[in-house]
């Protein structure tokens, strides 16, 4: 079976997407904790990359919060990777930008990022990896797997069947998401999954450490 490679190595200086746990911040569902109590939280316990992702704050207020999350994310050696906002991403460094289907063009989001920033496609259908890998993304969402109450615009479950074919059929990075919980961990990884992104998850759980324990210990059975 011909399997599709990325070209990552010589073009640039952008990092790539590691194996583990990628948190994504809501602050909505952080029962009351700012997202930089939270992030500190998840660093802390050695999650290798944070996302952040706001829907309904002041663009002067995520900034000055990315800002506070670029340097602790650069102090725990973790990715840090802004949803949507192009601007933020470059404004405060950031490693990366994650863009959805009905986000800019893929092209149009490179020309104007540069060669140095990890660039994330959210897909829900071969047909949509086929064109962000062949399109130049750096990695792909892949999802949501599950029913996911998180975001208001998210379409219905591609189950498990999706991840298998992206994993027998595309060699880009990959990253499951959407309604992954320590419940049903196991069988994303069974699947093929090495990176796991979790919301509610985590940033719902009044103990944060102790669920990123429970959930590395899935991940590394």
């Amino acid at each position: 079976m011909n399997h599709l490679v990325t070209g990552l190595a010589g073009i640039s200086n952008r990092r790539t997407l590691p194996a583990g746990i990628y948190a994504l911040t809501s602050e909505l569902h952080s029962q009351g904790r700012s997202n930089i109590e939270v992030a500190n939280e998840i660093l802390a316990s050695g999650a290798p990359i944070l996302q952040y992702r706001e829907k309904a704050k002041k663009v002067s207020n995520m900034y000055k919060e990315c800002l506070v999350l670029r340097a602790m994310t650069q102090q725990y050696g973790a990715l840090f990777i802004i949803n949507d906002h192009l601007d933020l991403a470059l404004a405060v460094g950031a490693d990366g930008v994650h863009i959805g289907q009905d986000d800019l063009p893929l092209s149009k989001v490179r020309e104007l990022v540069g060669p140095d920033l990890l660039i994330g496609v959210s897909t829900h259908s071969p047909a949509q990896a086929w064109a962000a890998a062949s399109g130049g993304a750096d990695y792909i969402g892949v999802g949501p797997l599950f029913t996911t109450n998180t975001k208001i615009d998210v379409c219905h479950p591609v189950g498990l069947e999706y991840l298998d074919y992206i994993v027998k059929n595309l060699d880009i990075p990959f990253v499951a998401i959407g309604g992954i919980k320590e419940h049903n961990l196991a069988e994303v990884i069974k699947t093929g999954a090495r990176t796991v992104a979790f919301v509610t998850e985590i940033v719902g759980n009044p103990d944060i450490a102790g669920k990123i324990k429970r959930l590395q210990r899935i991940m590394e059975t």
